[in-house]
């Protein structure tokens, strides 16, 4: 069997995850690597000995040798670069994000489906050993009906460096909302099994990172220009369907007593949940008596733990993805819910 060749476009912090995750699957290796800058370039094209660099994406995107592409470039390329792969008959793997807004996602999607290809979002968080063994408790039945779910990703000091583009708007689309808000809301929906948004109330804020204060010394800064135009806290009410709730919290900094609070908690008429540590929560036999149970022995699903390896079996046909462009596409929906509630001050309905 021919290896999938894939470009990788995008040379920043997480590419080299992108590369050596991709190159674990036998079937499938990094050719090809684009980016601006020379020097990033270089360095990733020497570690995984590629055959090709471009600067331009678009160059990669029309190298006909080249089968998919891992795309982690700033968050307005997203929708743009996935759209003109697909277009050129290219696989595509997606950072989070997935775009600005639902209307480029849906672009997106339209592309995928036009071309036959696959397109996946690389949501790595439903790929953990804790996720996966969640996921597999809420569908044996174990915590019964959820009616709830607190999904939060809040750093106390944990904004990216000054100058970086995940601080400008007009790149990032948002601030920690897009950036860490976005991992734990797709992966509680994905635990849930309930990708059925109907409305979201929403606020963000931007208190400290305007004032120079909570940095975590994360991301490229190629400014030096100080630009922060984007939300450090967001939180939301996102309400089900069938009635369930669920309320999400995102922060880059905040004053708070622990540095960095990350997890997802469901709670059902049968029992409760949290995934770090994987722990389910039960009344006892007695009043007042509680039991707190570490599963054992549940089968992972993807035991490898790689949202790449999922891809390229997609590609090949040997399974099925993980993260569909459907729930993505929901997720998106939410995101821009968020915002918008924020912005007039009232619930958000989401339709379609």
């Amino acid at each position: 069997m021919n290896r999938i060749r894939v470009g990788m476009i995008g040379a920043g912090m997480i590419a080299d995850s992108h590369c050596a995750g991709i190159n674990q699957h036998p079937h499938a290796k990094v050719v090809a690597i684009a980016d601006l800058s020379a020097e990033r370039r270089k360095a990733v094209k020497d570690k995984y000995a590629l055959e090709k660099d471009f600067e331009k994406w678009s160059d990669l995107v029309a190298d006909p040798d080249i089968d998919a592409v891992s795309i982690a470039l700033p968050n307005a390329l997203h929708a743009p670069v996935a759209e003109a792969a697909l277009k050129s008959g290219k696989h595509v793997m997606l950072d989070k994000p997935f775009a600005l807004n639902r209307a480029e996602a849906a672009r997106v999607l339209k592309a995928a489906e036009k071309a036959g290809k696959v397109f996946m979002l690389g949501m790595n968080q439903r790929f953990e050993r804790e996720s996966q063994t969640i996921r597999a408790l809420v569908k044996r039945g174990d915590l019964g009906e959820i009616y709830h779910a607190k999904a939060y990703w809040v750093r106390r000091s944990g904004s990216p460096k000054f100058g970086t583009w995940f601080c400008r708007k007009d790149l990032a689309g948002g601030g920690c909302m897009m950036d860490i808000g976005v991992h734990v809301l797709d992966l509680c929906l994905h635990l849930m099994g309930n990708f059925k948004p109907v409305a979201v109330s929403g606020a963000t804020y931007t208190k400290f990172g305007n004032r120079g204060i909570g940095e975590g010394g994360w991301g490229l800064s190629d400014r030096g220009k100080h630009v922060f135009d984007v939300d450090d806290f967001a939180t939301a009410l996102i309400k089900l369907e069938n009635g369930a709730t669920v309320q999400l919290d995102a922060s880059w900094a905040l004053h708070q007593n622990d540095g960095d609070q990350h997890n997802v908690k469901l709670f059902g008429t049968a029992g409760g949940a949290s995934v770090w540590p994987v722990r389910l929560f039960r009344f006892g036999k007695k009043p007042g008596e509680y039991e707190i149970v570490e599963p054992q022995g549940v089968a992972m699903q993807y035991p490898h733990g790689n949202r790449f390896m999922n891809w390229i079996d997609v590609i090949l046909r040997k399974d099925k993805p993980m993260c569909t462009p459907d729930e993505a596409l929901t997720v998106q929906k939410i995101l821009d819910a968020v915002y918008e509630s924020s912005t007039s001050g009232k619930e958000v309905r989401i339709k379609g």
